[in-house]
């Protein structure tokens, strides 16, 4: 569906004439890095995105939400869990429209509530329609265990942590953690470190897959401990393919969104600064659109929900006043698709009102333009990824720095201690020497020995304790070990920008410049004592 304030053609051409780099789209990390989650959310209704001709009144200019813009006598700073990081430069007085994913980018949903309805609703479908046990109704979901960037292996039951190098660093079955010898022996090959990817395995790349994650991981232990009480004939694959088809059920059925229309405020964070950061980007000079895969009457209830502040009057809590921060609004796009000519659907016009879908006539060579849109191959298009773990991440990255420096230091002595044990051996094996040297260079080698062994498990624990301080099993987001992780890599592949929350960019000058840091080799570390 497209929702514009203009007449449809005339906001096609609106953004039909833009040339790289003129683009710049926010979104979740979720819609840019995989397309598991425009499957699920595309689920609910027809393929096709509509288009709505709005007939909205102006808009209130926004009282309260303190952005870049807003007057003030003290310099602002802002604090590292709202900064915006930078992959590549990217100069704003080059954009000239700016866009909006909806889903994990402007709402952002409360994991505790929405991700624990999918949960339930999707073990319903389990139990109701595909034949699994009802005890399973009775299960709880942790929202925090399972986090972003980890691989099922639908084979063997197993999730993967990885680093950016597709090496498995942590590794568990079900919920139990496995040995070294189990790790190296399943995924130590080097030809099996290219092949982490459908069909044998899937990629937790987005928030929304972080529920059936966990549900896989429970009915993995489940089956293992209860294989006569699955249905019959149930592998880990055919398990993993019947945990995705029941989130497909709950989606299609639209249970999990009439529920959030039904209460936003218990599901979605309330944001006050989305409507300034709006108002800020168009008093620029800039365009502002939305594409999102849900459908027209559910992008409604959510955005109305989040500009609900600054767009409520006295007659109606519910309006479509929304719709004026955003010259374009794409609903039902069925991202990743969307962005590639040969699979996007055809195109309608929706009445806001009614709901009721019209033939969009659009010129064809205007359509083509206006929506060639893929900000992942396309130089025109940039692209800013909403990371909302980030936050805390930074924020415990910065607490974490002497034991990094601990870290650090034991990692040189252990390297200093394996030094002098292998000049030893080497003495020892190929040096002449007498039977007292002999004995004095062995002395030495044993002391050598448990000094090594003492300070790898001084090392070990630090690490261990490091680890845990992010998350209890799986450590930090952006780090496996030492190595960037795998989803590091892909933030670093897919974001020009990247940052904890949308309305961060509200904090910077919309004509900002934003410059990367230098990139580092390793031996510019040891040389320039980084």
């Amino acid at each position: 569906m497209l929702f514009s304030r203009r007449p449809l053609a005339t906001a096609a051409r609106h953004l039909a004439p833009f040339s790289p780099p003129l683009l710049l789209f926010f979104a979740s990390a979720s819609s840019s890095c995989s397309s598991s989650a425009a499957s699920a959310s595309s689920a609910s209704g027809p393929r096709g995105c509509s288009a709505v001709r709005m007939e909205t009144g102006a808009v209130e200019p926004a009282s309260t939400g303190a952005i870049w813009s807003t007057p003030s006598v003290e310099p602002r700073t802002i604090s590292v869990g709202k900064e915006i990081f930078c992959n590549r430069s990217l100069n704003m007085r080059n954009i000239t429209a700016v866009g909006f994913d909806m889903d994990y980018t402007l709402a952002q949903y409360k994991p505790e509530t929405f991700e624990a309805l999918a949960y339930h609703g999707t073990i319903e479908k389990l139990v109701k329609d595909l034949g699994y046990p009802e005890e399973l109704l009775t299960w709880q979901f942790d929202w925090k265990y399972m986090v972003r960037g980890l691989v099922l292996d639908k084979k063997r039951g197993n999730i993967l942590k990885m680093d950016r190098h597709k090496y498995v660093k942590v590794a568990y079955h079900g919920f139990r953690e496995m040995s070294k010898e189990e790790k190296v022996s399943a995924y130590g090959s080097t030809l099996i470190r290219d092949s982490f990817d459908e069909p044998d395995y899937a990629l937790i790349d987005t928030l929304f897959s972080l529920g059936e994650a966990y549900l896989f991981a429970q009915l993995v232990d489940f089956m293992d401990n209860n294989p006569g009480k699955v249905p019959s004939g149930t592998d880990y694959p055919l398990m993993y393919r019947d945990v995705r088809s029941a989130v497909d059920l709950c989606h299609r059925d639209g249970t999990l969104k009439r529920m959030v229309a039904k209460d936003p405020s218990r599901y979605i964070n309330e944001d006050l600064a989305i409507v300034p950061m709006l108002e800020m980007i168009r008093k620029s000079g800039r365009s502002t659109f939305l594409v999102t895969n849900s459908l027209w009457d559910y992008t409604d209830v959510v955005m109305n929900y989040l500009c609900r502040p600054y767009t409520s009057d006295v007659s109606s809590s519910h309006n479509h006043k929304w719709l004026g921060y955003f010259d374009v609004v794409i609903t039902g796009s069925a991202k990743p698709g969307f962005f590639h000519d040969g699979n996007r659907a055809g195109l309608f016009e929706v009445e806001p009102d009614s709901g009721k879908l019209l033939n969009a006539d659009l010129h064809p060579e205007i359509r083509s333009a206006a929506f060639k849109t893929n900000p992942q191959s396309l130089p025109g298009w940039r692209t800013m990824l909403v990371i909302p773990e980030l936050e805390q991440e930074v924020k415990l990255l910065s607490e974490s720095k002497s034991t990094r420096k601990e870290l650090r230091h034991l990692r040189m002595e252990r390297d200093s201690i394996e030094d002098k044990i292998h000049r030893l051996e080497w003495s020892l094996k190929f040096e002449n020497l007498t039977e007292d040297e002999k004995e004095k260079l062995f002395s030495e080698h044993d002391i050598l020995l448990q000094k090594k062994e003492h300070v790898r498990r001084l090392h070990q624990e630090a690490q261990r304790q490091h680890h845990h301080k992010f998350h209890k099993v799986w450590g930090q987001l952006m780090k496996t070990g030492y190595q960037n992780s795998r989803f590091a890599h892909q933030v670093e592949r897919f974001a020009c920008l990247y940052s904890s929350q949308v309305t961060n960019f509200a904090l910077y000058s919309p004509n900002k410049y934003y410059r990367p840091s230098e990139d580092y080799m390793p031996h510019e570390f040891d040389v320039l004592g980084l």
